[in-house]
């Protein structure tokens, strides 16, 4: 199967690019998030907000998408740990069902917003 993968900010350079880089990658059938990252070569400590099809799946240090299995036709949208979130969901952007559930069992406590922290 192929995912189409963005690679933001210092990411780039596992992709070949300076500040951005697109990469078709191929994958197994069944390969999850953590195989993609492998194939990669991208350190968990520098893997930031990550999209998959425009669905938020993770931040940085917290990662409830690893098992995630990827399918055939995804994008995959990762930025650096240390970037800002990115300015095309200022607005908010939707939560992956992985994610959603994660913060709803708990998993997290240091998501927060201007009215308090986020209690599922």
């Amino acid at each position: 199967m192929r995912v189409e993968v963005w690679l933001y900010g210092p990411l780039a350079k596992y992709g070949g690019g300076e500040h951005y880089a697109k990469v078709e990658v191929e994958l197994s059938p069944g390969a999850t998030m953590k195989d993609l990252l492998d194939k990669l070569g991208i350190p968990e400590d520098e893997r930031g907000i990550t999209f998959v099809n425009s669905q938020l799946s993770a931040m940085a240090g917290f990662y409830p998408d690893l098992d995630l299995e990827l399918e055939d036709g995804d994008r995959v949208g990762i930025f650096h740990s240390k970037s800002m979130w990115p300015f095309q969901y200022r607005f908010g952007a939707k939560l992956h069902p992985k994610f959603e559930e994660s913060i709803k069992k708990g998993e997290v406590g240091f998501l927060h917003h201007s009215y308090g922290t986020f209690k599922g």
